[in-house]
C-alpha cells in the first residue's frame, strides 16, 4: 500500500468519526424538543417518595431499531 493511500483511507475514517459526532450533537440538542422520546408506553417509572427509578426500555428498543436501519443503510449509499 502506497502512504498516500493509507493516509486517504485515515481521511476517510476522520471524515466519519466527525459525522458521527456530529450527528450525536444533533440528536442531543434536539432530543428534548421530541415530545414523546422518554414517554412511550413501555417506559417504566418506578418511584417513592425519595427515590425514581427509570428504565426507559420502549425507549431504547425504538432508538435501537432507528439505529440498526441507519447503519445497515450506510455501506449501501457508500458503494
Amino acid at each position: 500500500m502506497a502512504p498516500f493511500e493509507a493516509l486517504s483511507t485515515l481521511g476517510r475514517m476522520l471524515m466519519l468519526a466527525g459525522a458521527v459526532m456530529l450527528a450525536i450533537g444533533v440528536a442531543l440538542v434536539f432530543a428534548p424538543k421530541l415530545p414523546f422520546l422518554g414517554r412511550l408506553p413501555g417506559d417504566l417509572v418506578l418511584g417513592s417518595d425519595k427515590v425514581t427509578v427509570y428504565f426507559p426500555i420502549a425507549t431504547m428498543i425504538l432508538v435501537s431499531v432507528l439505529l440498526i436501519l441507519a447503519l445497515n443503510l450506510l455501506p449501501r449509499l457508500f458503494k
